[in-house]
């Protein structure tokens, strides 16, 4: 997985109640004629304090990238980069209800400004990303080589669905791992989906030939655009998630001891 930039503008939109409790995120951003100092201004005095607090201590440091983000999106609601602040909090807090909670103030904001409406739009993905553990998983396409793939027809199958790309090296990096326990177990029932982050076909059709990989993979050319890694919330890769045979969603890190999850879920 790639490692989480050096804070705010090395994440996508950036990483980050004011210091005293703030009330929950506008809806609709809009400009105010109150006399303030410049954004730059303020946001760069908050950042300084916010990577120090990080540098020193995680949960310190999250709950002040918090609060910059809420103060900054109250006292500047028409900037994205307050929003993206609080988009990243939700990604990276262990506490999902807190997660959630943010994840939804973000989903109702409502802005024509398409920084924020990207931030709101990644939002959707995190929540639903974070909503789908334990529940079956929507997937329905038409693989790369042709094939016909439809999640909702694999019950009684231990699926692993896997976000990469063969550009991101830990993912090209968890490829033997990956192929041990497929050639392991595939006669058990265990199967995979590829989802492919890629942009160039041939290159992609090359490294599957090569490297033999003989499970379905999903390709649309996007990117990090690619539909179904952004319809299921997926912000970094490789990014390995694990289905039981009921169809349900049971891992969204199942990369760490593969082999032996597979085994667990094959025997249920």
């Amino acid at each position: 997985m790639k490692p989480l930039p050096f804070l705010l503008f090395g994440l996508l939109f950036g990483s980050f109640l004011s210091f005293y409790q703030a009330p929950a995120l506008a809806k609709s951003p809009v400009k105010t004629t109150e006399a303030k100092p410049p954004f730059q201004e303020v946001f760069k005095k908050l950042d300084a304090q916010v990577r120090l607090a990080l540098k020193k201590d995680r949960a310190k440091g999250l709950k002040e990238l918090e609060q910059a983000g809420r103060k900054l999106s109250k006292d500047y609601p028409e900037e994205f980069m307050p929003y993206a602040m609080l988009s990243a909090v939700a990604r990276m807090s262990p506490d999902q209800e807190k997660s959630r909670k943010i994840l939804e103030q973000l989903v109702a904001l409502d802005s024509k400004d398409p920084k924020i409406a990207r931030v709101v739009s990644q939002a959707k993905g995190q929540l639903k990303k974070l909503e789908s553990l334990g529940k079956p998983v929507d997937m329905k396409f038409k693989a790369f080589d042709g094939r016909k793939v439809d999640l909702s027809k694999m019950k009684g199958k231990v699926v692993l669905i896997d976000f990469w790309a063969t550009w991101c090296g830990p993912c090209v990096r968890e490829i033997p791992s990956v192929k041990k326990t497929y050639d392991a177990l595939h006669e058990e029932g265990f199967e995979i989906i590829g989802i492919s982050l890629d942009s160039d076909k041939k290159k992609l059709e090359d490294f599957l030939a090569k490297n033999d990989m003989p499970w379905p993979q999903f390709f649309d050319g996007k990117g990090w655009k690619t539909s179904l890694a952004k319809e299921h919330g997926i912000s970094s890769i490789p990014a390995m998630w694990l289905v039981d045979k009921k169809g349900n969603l049971v891992d969204q890190n199942a990369r760490a001891g593969l082999e032996q999850k597979v085994k667990k879920y094959l025997a249920q």
